[in-house]
């Protein structure tokens, strides 16, 4: 079962008028995020214990990542923020939130938001989603430059599940680090793809 990471921040969202699933606690939850200054590495240690090794297709994880032919990639995140979709033995695929502006990583969050088992905002709450379901739906567009592929061997940190409570929070959290090309210029490519694929 995931743990919340965040109490004090849950105990003040509980106080504001707004229920989990409303628009303005979603706004209330990445205002005070985009707030906050926070490491990836801090992040990891803070979660110590209450990290999950396994979680299923839906859930969102967060990791430290090594890619294996980080020689050839134009760029990569060494700390990826994903949705898993799928995984077999070796490999798992997952929508890497950070490779979009804020703006965008709001709208496809939406949209993921559609597709919920249940509207709990626990431990059941996760997206029935998969790669079939998005590349169908022209809706999901967004989710085009997030799809990655990642190699289990090469996690190099404890993986750590966030509660979905806590999703739209740590969705905002300035914790992408962007190896062989800035932040905004990645995000500017993801823009481009996405608009391209519109037309």
């Amino acid at each position: 079962m995931v743990a919340t990471l965040y109490s004090d921040l849950l105990r003040d969202a509980r106080n504001t008028k707004y229920k989990y699933g409303d628009e303005q606690l979603r706004d209330w939850f990445r205002d005070k995020a985009l707030e906050t200054s926070k490491t990836p590495t801090n992040f990891i240690k803070e979660a110590g214990e209450r990290s999950e090794a396994r979680a299923g297709p839906g859930r969102m994880l967060f990791y430290n990542y090594d890619p294996k032919h980080k020689a050839t990639l134009p760029y990569y995140d060494r700390f990826p923020l994903i949705f898993k979709l799928s995984e077999d033995a070796t490999h798992f695929l997952g929508i890497n939130l950070h490779y979009l502006p804020p703006i965008y990583r709001a709208r496809l969050l939406d949209m993921l938001y559609d597709t919920l088992n249940n509207k709990k905002f626990d431990s059941t709450t996760k997206l029935k989603i998969n790669y079939q379901i998005l590349n169908a739906a022209s809706k999901f567009s967004y989710f085009r430059p997030c799809i990655k592929k990642y190699l289990k061997s090469h996690v190099r940190s404890r993986m750590v599940e966030i509660h979905p409570k806590e999703w739209d929070y740590v969705a905002f959290l300035p914790l992408a680090r962007f190896e062989k090309s800035r932040q905004r210029d990645v995000w500017t490519e993801s823009v481009d793809m996405i608009m391209k694929g519109r037309r």
